[in-house]
């Protein structure tokens, strides 16, 4: 049985596309998965399946998300060893600045991160930090210019509906409930 992480893109936003956690984990398990936990508010699910085929779990849990709760969710699917291997891959500022907002965006496949990153346009290295590994992008930036980078102003562009954004802390905590 391998360990997964399904991250949901855009729920309980705003108010918008709200989704109980409690029911979102009794979903899960209705659907076959094991080891079911969720992760706060915005759409972090850790379970096991004996499915090792990412397609096929995101395809059922997104229809379980549309027939459960009548909303069409983007999910990305994690396997647990993906996820540690990326945070292995860091890279060393990522996260290690107090005065820098961190974030992992994880790609929605068939998007890839060359491909977003591509779209977003190029790098300010006077504003922010960006690196990759496999499908997740790495991103610091100052708070005091986090307005500047061209990931503030990702929203609106084709690419924003081709990634769901965690923050470090959360990103860290989610590996650690994989154990």
């Amino acid at each position: 049985m391998q360990k997964y992480i399904a991250l949901l893109r855009g729920i309980n936003v705003g108010g918008k596309n709200k989704i109980s956690m409690p029911e979102l984990k009794k979903t899960f398990e209705n659907i076959g998965y094991q080891d079911v936990k969720t992760y706060i508010n915005s759409g972090n699910i850790i379970f096991s399946s004996p499915i090792d085929d990412e397609d096929e779990i995101k395809k059922s849990c997104e229809l379980a998300i549309t027939n459960t709760f009548h909303l069409n969710i983007a999910v990305t699917i994690i396997p647990a060893q993906e996820l540690t291997v990326a945070l292995q891959n860091a890279p060393s500022w990522w996260d290690s600045d107090s005065q820098s907002k961190h974030n992992a965006i994880f790609v929605i496949p068939p998007a890839t991160a060359k491909e977003i990153l591509e779209q977003i346009g190029i790098e300010k290295p006077e504003y922010e930090k960006v690196s990759y590994y496999g499908q997740v992008i790495f991103w610091s930036a100052p708070i005091t210019t986090f307005s500047r980078t061209r990931l503030s102003k990702i929203v609106g562009k084709p690419s924003y509906h081709s990634i769901t954004i965690r923050n470090a802390n959360t990103t860290k905590k989610l590996l650690q409930l994989l154990d």
